[in-house]
């Protein structure tokens, strides 16, 4: 069975078949105290040749009894190689940014209250680098930009904030330690790298765009001075 993948190593698009991926299931034999179960070993080697990096991905799955046999059901799921599902920004984006955020996607699944710790560090970092906004706490940051960025964006960052436990601390010190559900941890790891995407990313597209615009027209300019 062929997928669409996207390399975390590179972020070549490709569509993935047996030629590049190798999967393997292992039965627990006889069963364990949990009953009977399984682990999967997943390996996919990136087909793009200037990468040709791999994945390594190992679950455990229960073997769950059904109207029409068993099924295989997951229950955790451990990266090995990349150690996280952090994806790979280009090197224009401030170090700092993309530190906090690949230490908040490494811990997720660890300590989803790190995570987000890490998390609502990043945001603020991007906040102040890209609009030049220091305010203190965080909630004022982040209102202090509402009428700065696009309603969806706008939008998208107030949804979050609204949620339980983030939206409650984002007033108080980014550093505490909060309490938080693993998919509000997802949720905060989803904002930054649209955030990233959308202001660092198409901010550099962007300007490589227009300066080859430039460029294009000094040629033009000069080719007919010298005609």
């Amino acid at each position: 069975m062929s997928f669409s993948w996207t390399c975390p190593f590179c972020n070549h698009k490709a569509t993935i078949t047996s030629d590049n991926q190798s999967c393997k299931m292992h039965q627990f034999k006889g069963g364990n105290k949990h009953g009977f179960q399984a682990v999967k070993v997943n390996i996919i080697c990136c087909p793009n040749d200037e990468c040709m990096e791999y994945t390594l991905d190992i679950s455990l799955h229960d073997h769950v009894e059904t109207g029409s046999g068993y099924k295989h059901e997951a229950k955790r799921n451990w990266s090995l190689i990349p150690q996280s599902q952090a994806k790979v920004f280009p090197p224009y984006v401030p170090e700092a940014i993309v530190t906090d955020y690949t230490e908040a996607c490494a811990i997720q699944h660890l300590s989803a209250k790190s995570s987000a710790t890490l998390a609502r560090r990043c945001i603020q970092g991007m906040i102040r680098d890209f609009w030049s906004v220091k305010k203190g706490r965080l909630i004022d940051e982040i209102n202090a930009i509402e009428e700065k960025v696009d309603p969806m964006t706008w939008a998208a960052i107030d949804a979050i904030r609204k949620i339980g436990n983030i939206g409650a601390h984002m007033e108080k010190d980014i550093n505490i330690i909060i309490d938080v559900e693993p998919q509000e941890a997802n949720l905060l790891i989803g904002l930054i790298e649209t955030l990233i995407n959308d202001w660092y990313v198409v901010r550099e597209e962007r300007k490589i765009r227009l300066e080859a615009i430039v460029g294009l027209a000094e040629q033009k300019h000069e080719a007919r001075k010298n005609a």
